[in-house]
């Protein structure tokens, strides 16, 4: 075993829920899901890096017809969802792989997060290398993404440990050969990663 990836939101962040559209949608009078329908298409191409954040500003300026600070007080709503608490636990965990093994993040995202991560939690220095799904125009569980997460780390899909909190993103990375590990708490996760280290060898 050389490698081992994590996932962001709810693994090495912990982001839950805090209702950030319901309470813009009460606040401006939008029926429950609307903003979700009106920039379904945005939320999406934002993913894949498909626009740039000032598109994503401007699309919510015209389709909820809001002024500026507006839009502004909203976004910061989302990102302060977005970026949670970090998992402390779990980060230093991380950080204590290396060197002996290559590290790694590979993150369905959304264009502007690898600054505001960075910032927060200083993700470049804990990892060889991160996929962001918005940089490379591809998401999770589309099997390209891990092939290329192998490749940037230079790893085989069989000697890299891949952890995630939603079971769709395990079952396509092992349909690709890695070795998956469906997050639940860090107990579990680390003795997982760690079974995997000892058994298959480190």
């Amino acid at each position: 075993m050389r490698a081992v990836v994590f996932d962001i939101g709810d693994v090495l962040e912990i982001a839950p829920d805090l209702g950030v559209r319901r309470r813009w949608e009460l606040r401006l009078g939008l029926a429950e899901g609307e903003i979700g329908r009106r920039l379904a298409d945005i939320w999406a191409a934002g993913a894949i890096g498909a626009v740039a954040e000032d598109e994503v500003r401007q699309a919510m300026r015209d389709r909820l017809d809001l002024p500026g600070e507006h839009v502004d007080a909203i976004m910061a709503d989302v990102w302060e969802q977005y970026l949670g608490t970090g998992n402390a636990e779990l980060i230093e965990y991380c950080r204590g792989l290396r060197p002996r093994y290559r590290t790694g993040i590979l993150s369905n995202s959304f264009v502007g997060a690898r600054e505001r991560e960075q910032a927060a939690y200083g993700f470049e220095e804990l990892v060889d290398d991160i996929v962001y799904s918005h940089e490379v125009g591809m998401s999770k569980p589309d099997p390209r993404i891990y092939q290329l997460t192998c490749d940037r780390l230079e790893v085989r899909p069989k000697d890299m440990i891949f952890v995630d909190d939603l079971e769709p993103n395990i079952a396509a990375a092992r349909a690709v050969g890695i070795h998956g590990i469906h997050y639940r708490n860090n107990a579990q996760a680390i003795a997982e990663i760690e079974e995997l280290l000892t058994s298959v060898g480190g």
